[in-house]
């Protein structure tokens, strides 16, 4: 699709099951790498990433069999080339994580500079102290290129390594896993990234044959194998996918249930919607947003304004920043909005005051926002995955219609949107 066509003021209502975490598969495809025999992942979500991380797969030699609605089977007996090629390289960030599982496998991994969102600088410099403290030798000429001073043909062995990463990177530490679960000995890595997926990726490692400790800390330890077998594992819910429908259905006033979502992944989330009167029940594995609630600004003790702000896990996930910013236009109150990570992601925020919010953009990284604020219907372009997201949240909101373009953006990160949200009652159509 090229765009959405949104007529707000509709409430949503329905049910919905939460689709799988999409940066678990992205990593877990790549894992997959790490073995010659087969690989079954399952609860992968349709999304655009994820086709461009199994097109890059082939692209190695591997081959892939959809078994089923969000299922694949997958096996690479022999990799054929360790460079990414640069038209998927540019579609998508993810394309980094083949430097690990590629340089412990063959003893060369050959990438250009991934692509992705625009949401500010995101560097690679944690990458390469991983993986030089492991043994890589890296050159950097456009291209990066990661060996262990080996051929193709003849597999250089890393070599485990006390490692303490400079900052606690997601992609980094999920590089430095794969690349330690081939090496020689032990790896220790402190000041590691524990966020849901890089748990889920311990315990697929685990299933090939990997000892890990520390799953969800930030120490982990890898104990190095001589060679990986196949698997069959199942992702895990996409909490970021369910914080953005919980925000959806806050800020439209209807009533949502979701199934399926990994509850203890949600404390962040619970505490920082819990600070604009935002709540939902659970039961099992079902999550209830009830409708119609009160949402109001629960300040600070003294009266003094919150401040909502992201943090490496276990703190608010940055991705939701977005989303959490325009449910607060529709929200009694004042409040802080502090994205710490990433200096271009606030800049969306023109487009929501365009609409009618009442934001004060107060640098790159903080927002004030005050509402509740009446939206009126735009005319709007995505510029990442969230920031799009929030966008339809914002035109549902709004009275009037909405055009959305660049929705390629959006649909990287959320399975089939417009059909689901058209079976909770949305006026959305894409074309």
């Amino acid at each position: 699709m090229e765009q959405y066509l949104i007529e707000g003021g509709y409430p949503i209502s329905g049910t919905i099951r939460a689709s799988g975490n999409k940066n678990a598969a992205l990593t877990c495809i790549a894992a997959a790498l790490l073995t010659d025999e087969p690989v079954i992942l399952r609860n992968i979500p349709d999304i655009e990433d994820v086709q461009v991380m199994l097109d890059v797969y082939r692209a190695f030699g591997g081959e892939v069999e959809r078994l089923g609605p969000n299922a694949y089977h997958m096996i690479l007996r022999d990799i054929k080339s360790s460079e990414v090629p640069l038209e998927y390289a540019k579609k998508i960030r993810a394309s980094i994580l083949f430097a690990g599982p590629l340089l412990a496998r063959t003893g060369l991994a050959v990438l250009p500079p991934p692509g992705g969102d625009v949401i500010g600088r995101r560097r690679l410099d944690t990458h390469f102290l991983a993986l030089t403290e492991l043994g890589a030798q890296v050159e950097i000429h456009g291209a990066y290129r990661f060996t262990t001073g080996h051929p193709l043909s003849a597999r250089g062995r890393l070599s485990g390594a006390d490692i303490f990463l400079d900052e606690a990177s997601v992609t980094a530490t999920e590089n430095a896993l794969m690349a330690a679960s081939l090496a020689k000995g032990t790896t220790i890595l402190t000041n590691a990234a524990g966020e849901p997926h890089v748990q889920d990726l311990c315990r697929m490692l685990i299933m090939m044959g990997v000892m890990i400790e520390g799953i969800g800390s930030n120490v982990l330890t890898i104990r190095g194998a001589d060679r990986l077998g196949g698997c069959d594992f199942t992702i895990g819910a996409d909490f970021m996918e369910v914080g953005s429908f919980i925000g959806l259905a806050a800020a439209t006033r209807g009533e949502l249930f979701i199934e399926g979502p990994e509850i203890r992944d949600l404390r962040p989330c619970k505490i920082a919607f819990g600070k604009l009167g935002i709540i939902w029940e659970h039961e099992g594995t079902s999550l209830h947003v009830p409708k119609d609630q009160a949402l109001r600004v629960n300040c600070d003790l003294g009266g003094m304004i919150p401040k909502i702000d992201d943090a490496p896990w276990p703190g608010f996930p940055p991705d939701l920043t977005s989303i959490i910013t325009v449910v607060a236009t529709q929200v009694e109150g004042t409040v802080l909005v502090h994205e710490k990570m990433f200096e271009s992601r606030m800049f969306f925020v023109d487009k929501l005051i365009a609409m009618g919010a009442r934001i004060v953009l107060c640098d790159p990284h903080r927002a004030v926002i005050s509402g509740p604020s009446k939206l009126t219907g735009s005319k709007l372009q995505s510029p990442d995955v969230r920031a799009g997201m929030a966008m339809v949240i914002a035109a549902m909101c709004a009275q009037g219609k909405s055009v959305i373009r660049n929705v390629y953006q959006i649909e990287r990160g959320y399975e089939n949107l417009v059909a689901r949200l058209s079976s909770l009652g949305a006026r959305i159509s894409g074309k």
